[in-house]
């Protein structure tokens, strides 16, 4: 996902943390949020929900080529079509197959960090097609040509002045700041394209394999229109989004919403699985569910961390992260940013291509706290860097900057010789004279020290060592002991 000559990880989080904007929206979100979700973790009533829903949602991925089969069975019983996609380009192909072949011009989507990962915007608008986004957030951040930078706020790093000043020059509108106003604009010119739009185009909350159904959450309707406005639906599924049951489907959608945004219920919950029957006021003429891997099967065959594949994409773990709660989300260059993205995306699009992720976040456990299902997090991602810093053949990972891992080997050596600890710290206090300051502190280094010191001064070592001091004070007493106890 990554291109050539994009800022680095470094570069973007330097920017985000000097965005006033960025910094205030998300002080908010997770003081809301992040710690709303906790607080409602330690006073709910049933303590083994979470527990129990992790437990069935191991097990249904555990039997996956199960459960996906009768998914696939119940959804062409109910007229459906079922497509599995080994890789995302197998999945965009489908995609524009079905296109052409019904003649679309306009397809209106649904919020799917799916889409983004497979590419499929960009696909269809090469050949032709509009592809307007319908979730108003995804809509704010199409127009500006922008990327999002939360799974479930993409613009929370605009606020309304603005997204005003957007809507003035994009749809144009008089300029206003009012949220209400700028809400009308939107569903005016949304209401245009879901009439015209010949087909939509979706992600999946969640699937049930007993009922053949997918469910879609939304607070605002648009994923309803998109589903059943358009004479084609097309739903996008990564394979590991499935319940064997209705039962495991209930525990999985109380937790999504709770941790998402503490929402008892999303104010709309679509259940869809296959074209409108003989009678129906409305639903697709056809229906299209395209199954995608894309990597996931061999994140599936790694008991390390096969419990990934559990996330519920709430979001909540990057409610509550102190990384992301500084740098936000364009910093980790993937459509999954946060703690989780952190794991999914190496796993996912090249370990080399995003080994900043997981050296960057802070392993505090806050993720594995908040979690709604309890994954671990913290141990998968030093399970990242362990990969990174030795490299692993089944994951196509190179040692991640040998200098790097030179370094250590050579302080490993120091510390474990009392001889060459003893003359490093002889020579480094040499060395610090002149760095040292009028205060007597270290503000300025050189080399890689000097990404230290440009935020901050460091105390010098200390003139005398402390076991050193340590001896001369034992003695002192020792020798004061002496003189007491022989008059």
């Amino acid at each position: 996902m990554k291109r050539t000559k994009e800022p680095t990880y470094s570069q973007d989080a330097q920017k985000a943390l000097e965005n006033h904007v960025l910094q205030s929206s998300l002080k908010k979100l997770q003081n809301r949020f992040g710690k709303g979700v906790m607080e409602y973790w330690a006073a709910k009533d049933d303590d083994e929900l979470r527990d129990r829903v992790k437990r069935r949602r191991m097990s249904t991925i555990e039997n996956l080529d199960v459960v996906l089969s009768l998914l696939a069975d119940n959804v062409q019983k109910a007229g459906g079509h079922v497509y599995f996609a080994k890789t995302g380009s197998d999945a965009v192909k489908y995609c524009l197959r079905v296109a052409q072949k019904n003649e679309v011009k306009t397809v209106v989507k649904g919020k799917s960090m799916l889409s983004a990962e497979i590419g499929v915007d960009k696909a269809l608008e090469q050949q032709g097609v509009e592809v307007v986004e319908t979730d108003l957030g995804e809509f704010i951040i199409q127009l500006a040509g922008d990327a999002p930078s939360h799974i479930i706020a993409p613009c929370i790093h605009l606020n309304r002045q603005q997204i005003g000043k957007l809507f003035q020059e994009k749809l144009g509108i008089d300029y206003t700041d009012d949220p209400p106003e700028l809400t009308r604009a939107a569903r005016g010119a949304l209401r245009r394209k879901m009439i015209d739009a010949d087909m939509g185009i979706t992600g999946c909350n969640f699937a049930c394999a007993e009922t053949g159904k997918i469910s879609l959450v939304s607070n605002e309707g648009n994923i309803r229109m998109a589903t059943t406005m358009p004479r084609i639906h097309l739903a996008l599924m990564g394979i590991e989004r499935i319940a064997a049951t209705m039962q495991e489907h209930q525990g999985m959608l109380q937790l999504l919403t709770r941790g998402a945004a503490l929402q008892k219920l999303s104010t709309y919950v679509s259940f869809v699985g296959g074209p409108k029957s003989e009678g129906d006021p409305d639903g697709p003429e056809e229906f299209h569910l395209v199954l995608v891997d894309n990597g996931r099967s061999k994140i599936l065959g790694d008991p390390e961390f096969r419990e990934v594949l559990a996330c519920l994409r709430c979001g909540a773990c990057l409610n509550i992260c102190p990384v992301y709660g500084r740098i936000g989300g364009h910093a980790y260059h993937s459509p999954y940013p946060g703690p989780i993205g952190a794991v999914v995306s190496p796993l996912l699009f090249g370990m080399n291509q995003h080994a900043d992720l997981c050296k960057g976040e802070s392993l505090c456990g806050a993720c594995l706290d908040i979690c709604p299902v309890k994954i671990d997090l913290p141990r998968m991602l030093l399970a990242l860097r362990h990969k990174l810093a030795y490299g692993d053949a089944k994951w196509q990972a190179r040692q991640h900057k040998p200098s790097e891992a030179f370094a250590f080997k050579l302080y490993r050596l120091i510390i474990s010789n009392s001889m060459f600890y003893r003359l490093a710290l002889r020579c480094a206090r040499l060395l610090q004279k002149p760095f040292m300051g009028k205060s007597g502190m270290i503000g300025k280094m050189m080399g890689p020290g000097a990404r230290w010191t440009n935020d901050r001064d460091l105390p010098p070592l200390a003139r005398e060592p402390f076991n050193r001091r340590w001896k001369k004070k034992h003695s002192r007493n020792q020798k004061r002991n002496n003189e007491v106890n022989h008059g």
